[in-house]
């Protein structure tokens, strides 16, 4: 239960973490997408579940969603998609048929091997504004703020 004094602060959105966080997250990804949609036609959730299955084959559509935070119906979405353009490919689990196993196609390699360095560079130009400490505090404290917002879910069950 939020105390007195957190229920009588205003919510200014322009210092709100969440908020600032989601801001700067949609910027970062509507700048990389505005080069790989032009390009191949790829939404930002196809992408997010390329890079996800580009550096982790092999996955459920399940565990994509867990890894990438997205809306296990965004992922959904964006399966379909992928396999229609054949870019991803879905094979049966050995042990339970009932899961299917994703993994980028060839053709979808291809794709990822050519996005990635450019989301890398993206990444780079973005951190430039930082000096290597800074880095270092920047991760280590979105990696507190990861486990602690690991809590906040925790919670909400």
């Amino acid at each position: 239960m939020p105390s007195n004094a957190a229920l009588k602060r205003t919510l200014d959105l322009d210092r709100f973490l969440p908020y600032r966080l989601s801001v700067l997250t949609n910027r970062v990804s509507d700048a990389i997408a505005r080069e790989y949609s032009d390009r191949f036609g790829l939404t930002i959730s196809e992408w997010r579940v390329m890079a996800v299955l580009g550096g982790s084959p092999g996955l459920s559509a399940r565990e994509v969603a867990e890894r990438s935070a997205m809306d296990k119906v965004q992922v959904s979405r964006a399966v379909e998609a992928l396999v229609r353009a054949r870019r991803v490919a879905r094979t049966p689990d050995a042990q339970d048929g009932r899961i299917q196993r994703l993994a980028l196609t060839a053709k979808g390699r291809a794709i990822y091997d050519e996005v990635a360095p450019l989301a890398l560079h993206l990444e780079e130009i973005l951190l430039s504004a930082l000096s290597a400490g800074e880095r270092r505090a920047l991760d280590d404290l979105l990696a507190k703020l990861s486990r602690q917002a690991d809590l906040l879910g925790s919670r909400a069950e």
